[in-house]
């Protein structure tokens, strides 16, 4: 079973579109690994779908209200931090046959461009870097919401949730396929805080 990504990537992933007059041209953000979740799915011998995360994430946003397809993200997730609900399978992802974590034990996303599709949607494409080879991947982005966090007051917070797939193929890793499927779908969903 496999991989993930995106995050992008990544995951990341996000970008603004319409924030609120509230946030100005050229923001930086940070992500909220605490409100970040970069799941993934892919298929197991055809009979179910096997679920995972990666659960730390780190990176910026630049978003840019003025010209949103300005707007910039950098992802970079901890490959060790794979959760697929079974330590078993968790520390054979980890190995050679598929993440080698020892080689490679980080996975970023750059942005390379955005492209506005609604008033609160856009595409992002990156470049994901994976297993030490980098591809581009492309995600489907949703701003969600902007505004100063009820909780925590002073705190201005954008949040956003990402759909993508890849071919983990495309990134050399190919154990057991076509047993365990190709394709990985991707699902990301972020809070970054105003710096």
């Amino acid at each position: 079973m496999k991989l993930f990504t995106p995050r992008s990537l990544a995951l990341a992933a996000a970008l603004a579109f319409t924030l609120p007059v509230a946030a100005q041209a050229a923001d930086t953000y940070q992500i909220d690994a605490a409100h970040t979740h970069v799941g993934f799915t892919i298929s197991h011998l055809g009979f179910s779908e096997t679920y995972g995360v990666f659960k730390n994430v780190s990176g910026t946003l630049t978003l840019d209200q003025a010209k949103p397809q300005a707007s910039k993200v950098d992802v970079t997730i901890d490959v060790a931090s794979i959760d697929t609900a079974s330590e078993g399978r968790d520390e054979h992802l980890k190995g050679p046959d598929f993440f080698d974590i020892a080689k490679y034990p980080t996975m970023t996303f750059k942005s390379t461009k955005v492209k506005v599709t609604g008033k609160d949607t856009a595409t992002v494409t990156g470049d994901l870097t994976l297993h030490g080879v980098t591809k581009p991947v492309g995600l489907v982005v949703k701003f969600n919401k902007a505004g100063e966090s009820p909780i925590a007051k002073g705190r201005y917070v954008a949040g956003f949730s990402a759909l993508g797939k890849l071919k983990r193929s495309d990134f050399g890793i190919k154990t057991y396929l076509p047993l365990i499927g190709d394709e990985v779908t991707i699902a990301i969903s972020t809070e970054a805080v105003q710096q």
